[in-house]
């Protein structure tokens, strides 16, 4: 499996899997046949009136069960034929999301964990490594804005405004800036399990000389079906919907040494090479494609609504995000029980690993899509 999958061995450490990854996408750009071309990042969007825009080029696609993506990657080859993908880029991710902000919130507001197992312990327990902040505009709309901060790990229940301010800085827009200062509240939890993977796609008609780089991913996911993940008597568990979702996404593109940036036609570019996956993803999917218009952030808020869950219980439960990276909560108890704490990791793990519901490994993920 090492040997297949060489990026495995450093699902730790984020810096050498990135450097890695980059040498593996490298290294195929020159298999093609492309000499002296270098790597660029997916540029600021400026819009007519100059205001700098930290976009999302991502689209998805969410089909009821994960066996749908049997043989994804075969398929998308065979059917465009100027698509590469990348030689040894697998790479997999186990994380909770929690949706920080309700269904009347202007924009999308959430964290994000990564999980990993500790060396030599009990593979039915995913503990937390680090947590991430995310502001999105809303819906599966074409481009979202999107923003993004690591909160550090000594002081996790920071204020992320400053953070945000110190990487986006003059880009960060003032409607988003506010939203971020208005406080946090969980409003429930989804477990993820992510097999990633890249492609390059070509089209000199359409790109000209560049060299599209493409991240893409399928998701299989669970939603809690209680803000604290708890049982839930609607759903007669404590996960209430599990789906899968293929995305894709532009993580940059190579263009010859030397070569003038032009904001316009590198847009096109992006804007083409999204819209070229669609059309085989649709024929091949048609008769699977759920018609979400939801992020899945969004998803995990409808998905309670969906089975009662009013804004007053989650108002009294009051969750903080960082609360799910210990295992023991010392001010909340079990309601049957206010003798017995509540172990909210044990909860968060249910979504990886309840019996009847349990997320597939991240190896089955990528010999399944293979």
């Amino acid at each position: 499996m090492t040997q297949r999958r060489p990026l495995f061995k450093h699902i730790r450490n984020h810096a050498t899997l990135f450097d890695e990854l980059s040498r593996y996408r490298d290294a195929a750009v020159k298999n093609l046949g492309y000499a002296d071309y270098e790597f660029h990042k997916t540029p600021m969007f400026v819009t007519p009136e100059g205001a700098r825009l930290t976009i999302e080029p991502e689209r998805s696609i969410v089909v009821p069960s994960v066996t749908t993506f049997s043989g994804l990657k075969t398929k998308l080859s065979s059917a465009i034929p100027t698509l590469t993908m990348v030689p040894k880029s697998e790479i997999g991710y186990r994380y909770p999301t929690a949706a920080l902000a309700g269904k009347d919130a202007p924009f999308i507001k959430r964290m994000r964990s990564e999980y990993f197992h500790r060396v030599d312990e009990d593979r039915s327990i995913c503990r937390p490594v680090n947590l991430s902040y995310g502001i999105k505009s809303r819906g599966k709309a074409d481009n979202r804005l999107e923003y993004e901060v690591w909160m550090p790990d000594e002081a996790p229940d920071q204020n992320p405004l400053p953070l945000l301010i110190d990487r986006y800085g003059e880009d960060l827009p003032a409607d988003i800036r506010h939203f971020v200062e208005q406080s946090s509240k969980v409003h429930g939890w989804m477990g993820v399990k992510r097999a990633a993977f890249e492609a390059l796609y070509t089209n000199t008609q359409e790109c000209g000389n560049l060299i599209m780089c493409i991240s893409m991913s399928v998701d299989a996911y669970n939603i809690g079906a209680k803000p604290d993940l708890s049982y839930s008597p609607e759903a007669e568990s404590s996960i209430a919907l599990s789906n899968a979702e293929f995305e894709w996404e532009i993580e940059g593109y190579y263009a010859p040494r030397n070569w003038k940036f032009e904001h316009d036609m590198v847009w096109h570019a992006i804007n083409h090479t999204l819209a070229s996956l669609s059309t085989p993803l649709d024929d091949m999917y048609a008769n699977h494609i759920l018609p979400i218009a939801e992020s899945k952030t969004e998803r995990i808020l409808s998905t309670l609504a969906s089975l009662g869950v009013q804004q007053q219980e989650i108002d009294a439960l009051n969750l903080q995000p960082w609360e799910f990276l210990s295992s023991h909560s010392e001010h909340r108890v079990k309601a049957h029980d206010p003798s017995r704490s509540v172990n909210l990791l044990g909860r968060l793990n249910r979504l990886f690993y309840q019996p009847e519901q349990k997320l597939p490994s991240l190896n089955w993920l990528h010999d399944l899509t293979a």
